[in-house]
């Protein structure tokens, strides 16, 4: 490349480079106005529906049925399995719906609150479960240290992991809070939120597991709480 020619290239990306950032720069905010534009009118849908006499019951504490254990993908969300979650589930969100990396909140909804329900809920094609089941170590510490949690072997499917995953959470859940279980004051539930229909029973369905660590379908379905109920479990 001859000097004049590397200079006319300096140039113009001396030149585009600012217009490029500018652009990047307009678009970032148009993103952002656009969400607090949708939150600001969604709360104000909110505060005109909600009767304030709901508000006022809230005021008083929390009363919740179930403490929700979930992952913190965008695509679950409560509407799936909860019309009206407000008062009605403590919720706990991280990668890998797991219960260590945030066990102090699950001890507060389950010691304080006294929710009677421990509900775990994984779903199709996690990417906390593929991360974990591939080479992370490039990831930054305070991911690798939440990745570190999720013990499945490097040669399962994704979606046997998350299977897995979920298994391993309830397991974790019967040997924590034992005393609970025993005494028939805690139920402890594993499902799968399936959003791609990986699991053949419908897009969305929340598919039920595990049952206080029973994993089979037909004794799920037996059990005297789920009997008579169109619960999905996995066949």
């Amino acid at each position: 490349m001859t000097n004049k020619a590397f200079g006319l290239l300096i140039s113009s990306l001396l030149f585009f480079s600012p217009v490029i950032l500018a652009n990047e720069s307009a678009q970032f905010s148009e993103h952002v106005r656009e969400f607090v534009k949708n939150m600001v009118l969604d709360n104000n849908k909110h505060v005109t529906n909600i009767a304030h006499d709901d508000f006022k019951l809230l005021s008083e504490g929390q009363n919740p049925r179930a403490t929700v254990v979930s992952c913190s993908d965008s695509r679950v969300q409560t509407k799936a399995f909860n019309q009206s979650p407000v008062n009605d589930l403590f919720f706990i969100r991280n990668i890998g719906n797991q219960i260590k990396s945030a066990e102090g909140s699950v001890e507060y909804g389950i010691n304080h609150l006294h929710t009677p329900i421990l509900l775990i809920i994984g779903h199709s094609h996690c990417g906390a479960i593929q991360a974990a089941l591939s080479d992370y170590s490039k990831e930054s510490p305070a991911i690798r240290q939440e990745l570190d949690n999720l013990h499945l072997p490097k040669a399962t499917e994704l979606n046997h992991g998350v299977v897995e995953n979920v298994n391993q959470q309830v397991e974790y859940a019967l040997n924590k809070f034992k005393h609970k279980i025993d005494a028939k004051e805690l139920m402890v539930i594993g499902a799968l939120y399936d959003f791609r229909d990986d699991y053949h029973q419908g897009h969305g369905r929340l598919i039920i597991i595990n049952l206080n660590g029973e994993e089979d379908a037909k004794k799920i379905k037996a059990d005297s709480i789920m009997k008579g109920l169109a619960v999905h479990t996995l066949e």
